[in-house]
C-alpha cells in the first residue's frame, strides 16, 4: 500500500470517528496525523512537535498528547515503552513487527522475521482475538559491543603494563 493510500485511509477513519462522535474536525488533528504518517518509524512527542514546527504548524504539548491518545484509541498509532523512553509509531497497515532494543544505548531497530511472524499467527489463543503483535528483543547492538570490547582491551592492556612494571 502506498503512503498516499494509507494516509487517505487513516484520514477516513479519523473523519468517521469525529462525525459519529460529534467532534470537531480541527486542522491540528489532521496536521498531526499527516506528520505521524510522514515521519516513518519511531518518534517521541518532542520529535513530533519539532516536525510540526518545521512545517510551520505549532501545537501545544497538551494538544499533541490528547491527539496521540485519540490516535492510539483508533489504532492509528501504537505507543511503545522502550528502556526509559516512550516512543510512538504509525501502525495502520504495519501492525506486526519485531523490535531489537539495545540495553546500552537504547537504539531501537525493526527487523523482519517471517518465521516468528508465522509462529505467532498460527498460535491459538484462548478466548482472545489477536489484531497484531509487537515483539521486543533486548540485547546489545554491534556498536555498543565494539565499544565495550575496546574498553575491556584498554583495561587489560593497562593491567598488563602495570604487572610488567612491577616485575622489573
Amino acid at each position: 500500500m502506498t503512503k498516499d493510500i494509507v494516509k487517505k485511509k487513516v484520514r477516513d477513519i479519523l473523519d468517521g470517528y469525529l462525525e459519529v462522535n460529534n467532534h470537531r474536525k480541527t486542522s491540528e488533528r489532521y496536521a498531526i496525523l499527516d506528520a505521524v504518517y510522514d515521519i516513518g518509524g519511531h518518534f517521541s512527542l518532542d520529535e513530533l512537535g519539532a516536525e510540526l514546527e518545521a512545517r510551520n504548524f505549532r501545537v501545544s504539548r497538551a494538544t499533541l498528547y490528547n491527539t496521540m491518545r485519540l490516535f492510539i484509541e483508533l489504532r492509528l498509532v501504537v505507543r511503545h515503552r522502550f528502556i526509559g523512553q516512550t516512543k510512538y509509531e504509525a501502525c495502520y497497515a504495519n501492525e506486526d513487527h519485531i523490535h531489537q532494543i539495545c540495553t546500552v544505548c537504547g537504539k531501537v531497530t525493526e527487523i523482519e522475521s517471517p518465521e516468528i511472524a508465522d509462529a505467532i499467527k498460527e498460535t491459538k489463543l484462548h478466548r482472545f482475538r489477536k489484531d497484531g503483535f509487537s515483539l521486543y528483543i533486548y540485547g546489545i547492538c554491534s556498536r555498543c559491543q565494539a565499544a565495550i570490547s575496546r574498553q575491556r582491551n584498554k583495561l587489560l592492556t593497562q593491567k598488563q603494563d602495570k604487572n610488567s612494571q612491577k616485575s622489573k
